[in-house]
C-alpha cells in the first residue's frame, strides 16, 4: 500500500471513504481543514450534511446548524432515557423520553437523516458532549439501529479544541457534571470506547517563521516558557511608538473593546457618513447575519473584507484588509493594504440552506430558503480574537492582556504569518497563557497512542466486515415493512384487492430472503478471513446481480403501489410512510451496486472514489420504473372524496373487518402459527398479530400463548410511565417489537396505545 503518512490530508481523505470510523480531523490554524471540507464532496461515494454549533459556523461551512437539522431542543441533554425531572427540578433540560415524546422529527428531516452515510461537524471545538449524545440517539432512532453509536452512520469531526470552547452556564454544569468529565465533545457517551481516529494536519501554510512556530506550539501544548515569554514581549509598543506605525488591524479579547475603537476611530474621520443595507429575502432569520443588517462607512475608514471572492478572480478574501477611498449611494470603492490597487465592491450573497430529499430523484439535496446580500466587509480598526478566527494577516495590534478564555492568547497569536507583523499594546504575562488542561491531555494522549498506518489498515478490514453485513442483509427492511404496517393498520384500511396485497407481497419478498442472505454474508466473511480476494469478489458479482434484480422487483411494486394511491384523500401519513420505506429501499439497491467496486478498492490499497455513474444508474431506474406502471395502470376515477379511510362503525366494512379476525383466531385456535396464518392469508404478520390481539382482549387466547411470561412481566413493570406505544418501542431501544408490545398493552389496558 503506498505511504500516504506524509500527507495527512490524503490520508483523511482515505479514512472517510474507506473506513466507517468515527473521524477527528483537527490541526492548528492555517493547516488546510477547510481546505478538505471544501474538497469532500467532490472525492467521496457517501452521501452526507454538514452541521455546525452555531448559525455563523453553519453559514462559513456551507451547511446548516445542528439544532435546526435535529429539532432539538435548545438547553441541556441527559443522556438517560427516563424524565428530566428524575435528576433537576431546573428548567432547560430534556432526555431521550423529551426527545421522542415532545421533540420528534418531521418527516422531511427523518428522510434526509435516513439518507445519509457520513455527518460532518464543523468547528467541533464549541459542540458540546450532551448534544453530540442527543445527536447519537436521534440518529440510532432515525436509522432503527440501536446497537453502534449513530445507527452505524460514519461521523467526521472538525476543528481546533485550542480555539474557541463550548459555553456551559453553571447552573447547567451542575447537573451535568453527573454525567461528563468535561463538557467538551469528545467526553460524550456516544464516542466512548468507538475508536475514534485522531488525526492532526500538521503542515502549516500559513507560518514559515520557526522560532514563530515553535512558541505557537508551546502555548498551545500548555508549555510555554520564559524564553517564549521574552521574544513575545519584545515586540511590545507603547501608544505614541503604535501611533507611528502604518495602519493596521487591532485584536482584542472584549466586544466592546473592539467596538469601542471602531466608533472612535469612525467618528474621527471629517467626511460625511454613507449607509449600505442589507437585502434580506425569505427565511433568513437575524441570528444568522453575517454582518450588521445596516453598514455605516466614510471615506478613509479601515475595513476588512469578511468573504472569499466568489466571481472566480480572487480580487479578494476572507481577512484581507483595505481603506475607502471613495462613497457613492450604490458604490464603494476601496484601496487594498496589500497591493495598493483600487477596488470597487460588490454585494455578496450568503445562502440559509436546508437538506431535504428531490420528491422526482430522491436524491439528497440543499435547498435554498433564504438569502442575504451586502457588500463584504465590516470596520478593520479592531476585531475580536473570537471573531478573528480562520483569518490571516500580515500585520496586527493584539491587546491580549485581559485574556479571559482558554486558547485566546494562541488564537489571536496564531492569526499572524510572522513574528516580524506582530505588535503587542499590552504585555503578555504568564498567567493569561493556558489551555484547558482536558484539552491538552486528551490530544497529547491521542497523539502518543494512534498509528495512524495501523489505524488505517485495521479500520478498513473493519469496514469489509462491516460492508458484507450491512449491505446484503434484509432484516431491517423487513423490519420497517412490518412497523410501517402496524403503524397503519388501525387507520386505514383499502377496499381494492389489489392495492391492500401489494405491501404483504414485498414483505413475504424480502422475507423468503433472510435465511438465504445470512448464508451468503457467512460466506463473505469467510472469504475476507481467509484473504480470497478473487473468489470474494466474484461471489459478491454474482451476489449484487441477484439481489438487484429482487430489489428491482421489489422497488416496483412499491412504486406501483404509491401511484394507486396518490389521488386518495387523508392518507398523507400513509403516503410519507411509503416514501420512507422507498428512500431504504433504494439505499439498499445504491449500498448493494457499489459494494464490489467498494471492496476491490480498498483490497487493492486504492482510494474509492465518487461513483456518479451508479448514481445516475439508479435516478434512471426509478424514472423508467415510473414511467412504464403509469402506462400500465388502468384510468381511474380521481375522486376527491376517495379515502384510504377505514368506513365507520355504523357501516358494514367494519362487520367485514370482524370477521376476519375472527377467521385468523379460529386458524390459530385450530393450531396454526402466525407466520403461517399469514402466508396463507395474504397478510403481513404483524396485521395477524393484530387480529390475534383482539382475541386476547375477548378472552378466546391466551396471552402466554403468544407471548412468553418474562417479556409481558417486563413490558407491564414500565406501564404507568410511558403514553404510547412509540414512547415503549423507544424505551426498550427497539427489544421488542410493535407487534408485541401492542399485545401485550392492549391485551392489559383493553384498549390500543398510539
Amino acid at each position: 500500500m503506498k505511504d500516504f503518512s506524509t500527507d495527512k490530508l490524503e490520508l483523511a481523505a482515505r479514512f472517510v471513504n474507506n473506513t466507517g470510523a468515527p473521524i477527528f480531523l483537527t490541526g492548528k490554524a492555517g493547516t488546510g481543514k477547510t481546505t478538505f471540507l471544501r474538497e469532500l464532496a467532490k472525492r467521496t461515494h457517501k452521501r452526507f450534511v454538514i452541521l455546525a454549533p452555531t448559525g455563523i459556523a453553519a453559514l462559513n461551512a456551507r451547511g446548516v446548524t445542528i439544532h435546526s437539522q435535529f429539532l432539538l431542543p435548545f438547553g441541556s441533554f441527559l443522556p438517560v432515557k427516563d424524565a428530566e425531572g428524575n435528576y433537576t427540578d431546573r428548567y432547560g433540560f430534556f432526555t431521550q423520553q423529551t426527545l421522542a415524546r415532545k421533540h420528534p422529527l418531521n418527516h422531511f428531516r427523518r428522510n434526509v437523516l435516513k439518507s445519509i452515510d457520513l455527518l460532518v461537524i464543523d468547528e467541533v471545538s464549541m459542540l458540546r458532549a450532551d448534544i453530540l449524545d442527543a445527536i447519537d440517539y436521534r440518529m440510532r432512532s432515525v436509522k432503527r439501529n440501536y446497537k453502534v453509536p449513530f445507527g452505524g452512520v460514519q461521523v467526521l469531526f472538525i476543528g481546533d479544541l485550542y480555539q474557541l470552547p463550548p459555553v456551559v452556564k453553571e447552573d447547567e454544569w451542575a447537573v451535568l457534571s453527573r454525567f461528563y468529565n468535561s463538557i467538551h465533545f469528545f467526553e460524550a457517551k456516544a464516542l466512548q470506547n468507538s475508536g475514534m481516529v485522531y488525526l492532526e494536519l500538521d503542515k502549516i501554510f500559513r507560518q514559515q517563521d520557526e522560532i514563530f512556530i515553535r512558541v505557537l506550539n508551546n502555548l498551545r501544548d500548555n508549555r510555554c516558557t520564559s524564553e517564549d515569554v521574552r521574544i513575545l514581549n519584545s515586540h511590545y509598543k507603547t501608544l505614541d511608538e503604535i501611533q507611528k506605525l502604518p495602519p493596521c488591524i487591532t485584536l482584542t479579547t472584549h466586544n466592546y473593546k473592539a467596538d469601542e475603537i471602531n466608533l472612535r476611530e469612525l467618528r474621527s474621520l471629517d467626511p460625511e457618513s454613507f449607509f449600505y443595507d442589507a437585502e434580506v429575502e425569505r427565511d433568513f432569520p437575524e441570528s444568522l447575519f453575517p454582518l450588521p443588517q445596516s453598514i455605516e462607512l466614510k471615506v478613509g475608514a479601515r475595513v476588512m473584507f469578511i468573504k472569499n471572492d466568489t466571481s472566480g478572480l480572487s480580487s479578494y478574501f476572507n481577512g484581507k484588509l483595505a481603506t475607502v477611498i471613495e462613497l457613492k449611494k450604490e458604490e464603494i470603492k476601496v484601496e487594498m493594504d496589500d497591493s495598493h490597487e483600487e477596488f470597487q465592491l460588490k454585494r455578496e450573497l450568503w445562502e440559509n440552506k436546508k437538506y431535504k430529499i428531490n420528491p422526482e430523484t430522491k436524491e439528497l439535496e440543499e435547498e435554498v430558503v433564504g438569502t442575504f446580500s451586502q457588500y463584504p466587509i465590516k470596520l478593520a480598526w479592531a476585531v475580536t480574537v473570537h471573531k478573528s478566527q480562520g483569518l490571516t494577516f500580515d500585520r496586527a495590534i493584539v491587546d491580549v492582556g485581559q485574556a479571559f478564555a482558554p486558547g485566546q492568547v494562541y488564537v489571536a497569536l496564531s492569526r499572524l504569518r510572522s513574528l516580524d507583523g506582530l505588535v503587542l499594546r499590552t504585555r503578555v504575562s504568564e498567567n493569561v497563557i493556558y489551555s484547558d488542561p482536558k484539552v491538552v491531555d486528551f490530544t497529547l494522549g491521542k497523539n502518543e497512542t494512534q498509528n495512524l498506518q495501523e489505524a488505517l489498515k485495521q479500520n478498513q478490514f473493519s469496514y469489509l466486515l462491516h460492508l458484507a453485513e450491512s449491505t446484503f442483509e434484509f432484516e431491517s427492511l423487513v423490519k420497517s415493512l412490518s412497523q410501517f404496517d402496524k403503524e397503519n393498520e388501525s387507520s386505514l384500511e383499502f377496499e381494492e384487492e389489489d392495492i391492500r396485497k401489494d405491501i404483504p407481497e414485498i414483505y413475504r419478498m424480502l422475507q423468503a430472503e433472510l435465511e438465504n442472505s445470512t448464508k451468503f454474508r457467512a460466506q463473505l466473511h469467510a472469504l475476507i478471513y481467509h484473504q480470497k480476494v478473487e473468489r470474494l469478489l466474484e461471489r459478491v458479482e454474482k451476489g449484487t446481480g441477484y439481489y438487484l434484480e429482487l430489489l428491482e422487483k421489489v422497488l416496483g411494486i412499491l412504486i406501483r403501489h404509491q401511484l394507486k394511491v396518490e389521488h386518495f384523500s387523508r392518507i398523507k401519513t400513509y403516503q410519507n410512510g411509503l416514501e420512507e420505506i422507498e428512500l431504504e429501499i433504494l439505499q439498499k439497491y445504491a449500498s448493494i451496486s457499489r459494494s464490489g467496486r467498494l471492496m476491490k478498492n480498498i483490497l487493492e490499497g486504492e482510494m474509492a472514489g465518487k461513483m456518479e455513474d451508479l448514481d445516475r444508474q439508479l435516478e434512471l431506474l426509478r424514472k423508467d420504473l415510473i414511467e412504464s406502471i403509469r402506462k400500465d395502470l388502468p384510468p381511474r376515477e380521481l375522486s376527491k372524496n376517495k379515502t384510504g379511510r377505514k368506513k365507520s362503525k355504523e357501516k358494514p366494512a367494519k362487520e367485514n373487518k370482524e370477521d376476519t379476525k375472527s377467521l385468523s383466531i379460529r386458524l390459530f385456535l385450530e393450531g396454526k402459527s402466525p407466520t403461517e396464518i399469514a402466508q396463507d392469508r395474504g397478510f403481513a404478520e404483524s396485521t395477524i398479530m393484530g387480529h390475534l390481539a383482539h382475541g386476547v382482549k375477548l378472552g378466546k387466547i391466551e396471552l402466554e400463548a403468544l407471548v412468553e411470561p418474562k417479556i409481558i412481566s417486563e413490558i407491564l413493570q414500565v406501564e404507568e410511565k410511558l403514553s404510547s406505544l412509540k414512547a415503549y418501542f423507544e424505551h426498550f431501544e427497539g427489544k421488542y417489537d410493535y407487534g408485541t408490545l401492542r399485545l401485550v398493552l392492549y391485551s392489559h389496558k383493553g384498549e390500543a396505545l398510539d
